[in-house]
């Protein structure tokens, strides 16, 4: 029998955890063993090696869905268009660095020609760095407006961080439910101002220090937005007039956060959560709602963090083909 190596071992030479093995092993890159007199996951050469490629690419920032291409097929066609394809990515992002080098030079020349002597405060800085922007999008000399647009949209293909994501289980619960109203309803809100008047409403939380949401409507309702509240099991609908209440139905979402609750960083925030959907085995539930909860929003904990945070939930279920 050839000699196995413990999985302590593995993940003090590799500097790998043994969570991180385990998911290796269940999405099919590796295998390991165990032997009747131990326990523990054991590795052999052929893993060891394997894990050593696998090791390489994810240095190299490749997808695990592209690994299980490149382990699944034989020869070395896959491999070959997978590193080609991130040669070019490369290649893209240094063209846009290079490009938005010169734009901020651009920008650098035209803020050295404002005065800036008077403004020590940051926040002046800001403000007025944001004028400026204003100024160079709305004249016709003096600077290039196109840098402004093109300075956006390189930054945001190159911004392809991905937020921490989180995958968390909400739990079955009773919920009052406003209605799928547009932010211009006041019936949307009415809601809102009833669960912080009313004892029926729980003060246990769902999840993450949450009991209410604001959901999206799925395509049956697009572009309208309910707001629920969990309530207690021995409330009726005798207590709850004129709201009704539902059974939410819970499940796995994907959860991360944005900053400061503007339309422009939650859309980013919640695109991405689809761009990491890419590269698991989990996809889009559309039978449920995309859900936030705004966190930190009271006024002592925005004067200690300086912003708020929405916490955006994607309803995620696992794809039918695995």
């Amino acid at each position: 029998m050839k000699e196995l190596i413990k999985i302590r071992d593995i993940s003090l030479k590799y500097d790998i955890s043994a969570r991180a093995l385990k998911y290796y092993e269940d999405m099919g890159l590796i295998n390991s063993t165990r032997g009747d007199d131990y326990a523990y996951r054991m590795y052999d050469e052929a893993a060891v090696k394997r894990l050593e490629q696998i090791l390489i690419l994810r240095k190299l920032n490749i997808s695990i869905k592209d690994i299980q291409r490149i382990f699944n097929t034989s020869g070395s066609e896959v491999v070959l268009e997978v590193l080609g394809k991130k040669v070019d990515s490369i290649d893209e992002e240094v063209s846009l660095l290079h490009e938005l080098k010169g734009i901020v030079l651009d920008f650098i020349r035209q803020i050295k020609e404002s005065d800036f002597g008077k403004d020590s405060d940051v926040k002046q800085l800001y403000d007025k760095s944001r004028e400026i922007e204003v100024r160079i999008s709305n004249i016709d000399t003096g600077g290039n407006p196109a840098n402004v647009n093109r300075l956006i949209e390189i930054t945001e293909r190159l911004d392809k961080k991905i937020p921490d994501i989180m995958i968390v289980r909400i739990p079955k619960f009773r919920a009052l439910i406003s209605g799928y109203y547009t932010f211009a309803d006041k019936e949307l809100w009415n809601l809102m101002g009833w669960e912080s008047k009313h004892k029926y409403c729980y003060s246990k939380d769902i999840t993450f220090n949450c009991s209410h949401f604001l959901t999206r409507g799925t395509e049956h309702n697009n572009g309208k937005f309910s707001f629920i509240c969990a309530v207690k099991d021995d409330v009726t609908e005798t207590d709850t007039t004129p709201y009704k209440i539902m059974e939410f139905v819970g499940g796995l979402y994907a959860m991360a956060v944005s900053i400061d609750n503007d339309h422009e960083s939650g859309g980013k925030v919640e695109n991405k959560i689809f761009k990491w959907m890419e590269t698991t085995n989990f996809e889009y539930d559309g039978s449920r709602d995309v859900m936030g909860h705004m966190a930190y929003n009271g006024e002592d904990i925005k004067k200690g963090l300086g912003y708020e945070q929405l916490q955006r939930y994607v309803p995620i279920k696992l794809k039918e083909d695995i």
